[in-house]
């Protein structure tokens, strides 16, 4: 194509993924749903498997083969944006004196269902190859692991608040076991996409030695710079905001050199990003980081969406999507429930704290996007975690209504107010913090309707 032509089809397109991917996001929540489940379904539906099958004709129009590049780089600018903000907001401060109970279900929700993926890869190799893997070596099983262990944080955040749990003990404890398993999960995933990064310059013993440097070059060095820059400048908001962007920018770049995926350098450079002095953040960072990438993240979604292709799924293929799904919801929900009371919460706050981590959103969209462009996944098999992805973010409103209505059931549930209400010593707790407490309540999540 000539250049005035890419650009007419550029812009073309990105009309289109703009309108499309808002629409159905705020379709998506006028049914009771995640914004980020319109704007997945909107991306598959722009991709090769519905568009490109429905109407072959228009969707070579829409995205031809020049415009790769160009919407590839605006889904990782979205992705690196969302991400850095991810991790300025990480703060495992909010555990407090709920700790222990944090770490238990963190724990329990992270490791069962990282063992039921990891052994599923080890046992059905064979159904693994008709997918399209042709090797599963370590750093597959470990990421099939990993993609059955992630809850995602922001959309989680979202269904606490529109489900009225944000000052409850369910509802503080998920997001905080949440955003504990993303600390170990992301950690987990970086270590695997090392192994299973390819023929690189580097081996893998080098690129871990240079990560690890490179993080304690972060954290000695660029932390204490930013906070001087941050604290001790004045710097007009927009500068300063750019400075930042061009600083996760910078972070994510050292990463995909080192096999690592740009994600990961974006979620450091958030998390040394300093915070206010009086350990707050800053709502005049927050607010344009949140409106740039929820802007732009419809691009990552049909970014994602071109490498779903349904029609390549085979029978096998969609009893995989059956197991993998259930799997998925039960390992997570089982887990968390059964942690949650052995934590001290009663019977029906232990199943809200399930029910809720077993949301995946984009932070699994994220994952296998990583795990796809390092190699790991086939087209076929990243169609299944994708579809799996979908249906378990899809099935955690309902199943919380399900929850709700067997709660309301029980003869004996009644309110519980006491302050030590995390002791859990009554089944019929119904999980409301005391007024006092409000301040423990978790700092929200990077884009809560967007996933």
């Amino acid at each position: 194509m000539s250049p005035d032509s890419t650009v007419t089809h550029f812009l073309l397109a990105s009309a289109l993924i703009l309108a499309v991917g808002h629409g159905a996001g705020w379709t998506a929540r006028r049914l009771k749903q995640p914004y980020i489940v319109g704007q997945l379904v909107a991306g598959i539906a722009l991709g090769p498997s519905l568009l490109g099958s429905a109407a072959p004709g228009a969707y070579s129009v829409l995205f031809p083969a020049g415009l790769t590049t160009a919407l590839t780089g605006l889904a990782q600018f979205s992705l690196v944006v969302f991400l850095f903000a991810v991790g300025y907001e990480l703060d495992l401060k909010v555990l407090g004196d709920r700790a222990r109970t944090v770490l238990t279900v963190a724990a329990a929700a992270f490791l069962v269902p990282m063992a039921a993926g990891s052994g599923a890869a080890l046992l059905f190799r064979e159904q693994l190859h008709g997918l399209g893997v042709s090797r599963v070596g370590p750093a597959v099983v470990v990421f099939a692991g990993v993609a059955l262990s992630i809850t995602a944080v922001p959309v989680l955040t979202a269904m606490v608040r529109e489900n009225g749990l944000a000052s409850s003990v369910p509802g503080v404890l998920a997001v905080s076991a949440a955003g504990l398993m993303d600390v170990v999960g992301w950690t987990v995933l970086a270590g695997t996409l090392l192994d299973g990064a390819g023929e690189r310059s580097l081996g893998p013993g080098w690129r871990a030695l240079a990560a690890v440097s490179f993080i304690g070059l972060m954290l000695v060095v660029a932390r204490p710079l930013l906070r001087r820059l941050l604290w001790r400048t004045r710097m007009e908001p927009l500068l300063r905001l750019s400075l930042l962007i061009a600083f996760a920018f910078g972070s994510a770049c050292v990463t995909q050199y080192l096999g690592l995926h740009a994600i990961c350098g974006a979620l450091l450079a958030g998390v040394v990003c300093p915070r206010e002095k009086n350990g707050t953040l800053d709502p005049d960072l927050l607010r344009p980081l949140h409106a740039i990438a929820s802007l732009l993240l419809p691009f990552f979604f049909v970014f994602s969406g071109q490498a779903v292709v349904l029609n390549s799924l085979t029978a096998s293929g969609w009893v995989a999507v059956l197991v993998v799904t259930v799997l998925a919801v039960t390992t997570k929900i089982g887990s968390g429930t059964a942690a949650a009371r052995l934590g001290g919460l009663g019977r029906d706050d232990a199943r809200t704290v399930g029910v809720l981590l077993n949301t995946r959103g984009l932070t699994e969209l994220i994952a296998l996007d990583a795990g796809f462009q390092a190699g790991l996944l086939s087209k076929p098999l990243y169609t299944v975690l994708v579809l799996m992805a979908l249906a378990t973010t899809l099935l955690t409103q309902p199943l919380l209504l399900l929850a709700g209505r067997l709660a309301a059931a029980r003869p004996d549930t009644v309110a519980g107010d006491g302050p030590d209400v995390l002791v859990g010593s009554r089944p019929s707790d119904a999980g409301v913090l005391p007024r006092e407490r409000a301040s423990d309540d978790p700092p929200a999540a990077a884009l809560p309707d967007a996933g």
